[in-house]
């Protein structure tokens, strides 16, 4: 049936043909198990492969946790639970703390912070207020917010990020292509040596039979058929993708496969991939009158009722149990942090603009990570440094790339800022680090990278406003729990913000 339909395309002379032809050969000389097993094991390879690339794809799809499972849809006074794919545009939605946001909207009522890692790849969360734009897949932490609908769910952020993935490119690899190349001369040139078989005899020889030429000629045909090759192509690839399933590889397709053996350039993302993606307390600067011990209490004690990342980080690093009944008075200041009462203290916790807003002056210095500022009694008390930190093995894995005979080069693509950008790529020894990026600017970067390369480029990311630059790439490498990316805005790691 392949065959004929490739036909009808123009395409002749492939490997489908070339096993039909063989098969019918088989079957006019009554070599009836010669026939079967011509086409029985050509299928046999090729369902192999197709099932070793079908439960790599399932296994991906198994790992996509953005999809919302509900949308809380408002009907006069009423909220009703409802598939997403049933809100229209307009419609308006309601989003508590900890759900996923179902589908891209409009804030109307409310303000909240959105854990956005699952799109932007930063670990900073996104404030939103009245009038801002929120996109499906992020996570909602804090308040309640009502959106109205702009886009219908096929349309919104997290479908066009399920679809990229569930519809990834499907086409062969060039030594898969091989076989049908191959075909497309030694068909024609068996066809047409059977033919000649068939026919030089009967007008050279006298009394020549006809049938028994005929009869060798489609022996020629059956014998010809080069069934070895044609098997072992998509055996191998079976082999090759099964084997690395086994390790927790998923591969996409064979086409894959083959491409790395020929990559020379590897760009990857930052946040998540060679960093952790989670805030941690990297240092703590106190003033002259307290210690590194007195600041680190008196900002996790009034960070205690937050449920901010930054404040969360700060509870984790101090470790101890908290007295909650040192605590009252306490009062969120929005975009500028917090302040409470604490064991007969006044503490404010915040950004450089509380500490503005508070007369203090620029106490802190350039550091990399955000800076979370501590006043106690009105007077600056000193500062806590959080940032992303480095995995333990990223520096190890690029020294090991880089002893790897065909890599020549290693990059990063990043949207934090150059500062803090440079730092890592300088600890971890990154060849090349483009800071600054939206995920438009991360695809430009790539382009700009494969100009003139004759390997391949791979790229490794873990976010899904990665999607593009894995689409782009001539490998896309998705790291743990698969997130292709598709997004419009980025989360950029500055300064402290409520």
């Amino acid at each position: 049936m392949e065959s004929i339909q490739n036909i009808g395309k123009g395409k002749i002379f492939d490997e489908h043909f070339l096993m039909s032809i063989a098969t019918i050969g088989a079957f006019a000389i009554g070599e009836y198990p010669e026939a079967v097993s011509v086409m029985l094991f050509f299928r046999i390879g090729e369902l192999f492969e197709e099932y070793a690339e079908e439960k790599s794809r399932k296994s991906i799809s198994d790992l996509m946790e953005i999809k919302p499972d509900y949308a809380n849809l408002k009907r006069g006074e009423n909220v009703e639970k409802v598939s997403p794919e049933t809100v229209k545009v307009g419609d308006i939605i309601i989003v508590k703390p900890g759900e996923k946001i179902p589908l891209d909207g409009i804030v109307r009522i409310g303000k909240s912070t959105l854990d956005t890692k699952a799109l932007t790849g930063e670990s900073v969360p996104l404030e939103v207020c009245e009038g801002e734009e929120v996109l499906s897949g992020c996570i909602n932490i804090s308040g309640m917010i009502t959106v109205e609908v702009t886009k219908e769910f096929g349309e919104s952020t997290v479908a066009k990020i399920l679809d990229l993935v569930e519809n990834a490119s499907s086409k062969k690899a060039h030594t898969e292509n091989f076989i049908t190349k191959f075909a497309k001369y030694y068909t024609p040139t068996v066809i047409g040596i059977a033919l000649l078989i068939c026919i030089i005899p009967n007008i050279i020889l006298e009394n020549s039979d006809f049938a028994m030429w005929l009869h060798r000629a489609l022996i020629f045909l059956v014998v010809s058929c080069p069934c070895a090759l044609v098997i072992s192509i998509p055996l191998s690839f079976f082999g090759g993708i099964g084997g690395a399933s086994k390790t927790g590889i998923l591969v996409k397709g064979g086409n894959y496969l083959e491409a790395l053996t020929k990559v020379d350039t590897i760009v990857f993302d930052k946040t998540g991939t060679l960093t952790k993606g989670v805030f941690k307390v990297q240092n703590i600067v106190p003033s002259s009158e307290y210690s590194k011990e007195e600041i680190l209490k008196l900002a996790a004690y009034t960070e205690y009722y937050s449920n901010h990342p930054i404040a969360n980080s700060i509870k984790e690093a101090y470790s101890e149990d908290i007295d909650i009944s040192k605590i009252d008075n306490v009062e969120e200041i929005s975009g500028l942090g917090v302040s409470a009462n604490v064991d007969n203290k006044n503490v404010c916790v915040g950004n450089h603009k509380l500490m503005e807003k508070m007369g203090f002056p620029k106490e802190y210095k350039e550091e990399i990570g955000t800076i979370v500022n501590i006043a106690i009694d009105n007077k600056y008390a000193g500062y806590i440094v959080i940032s992303d930190e480095i995995k333990e093995d990223a520096k190890s894995a690029i020294e090991n790339l880089k002893k790897v005979k065909n890599i020549k080069e290693t990059v990063m693509l990043t949207g934090d800022l150059k500062s803090v950008a440079e730092k890592i790529g300088k600890d971890i020894n990154i060849d090349k680090v483009y800071s600054e990026l939206l995920p438009d600017g991360k695809v430009e970067a790539l382009e700009k990278i494969m100009e003139g390369k004759k390997g391949k480029v791979a790229f490794v990311g873990d976010g899904i406003n990665d999607a593009p630059v894995l689409a782009r790439a001539d490998v896309g490498i998705a790291m743990g729990g698969l997130r292709s990316r598709f997004c419009n805005r980025s989360s950029r790691c500055c300064n402290y913000d409520r």
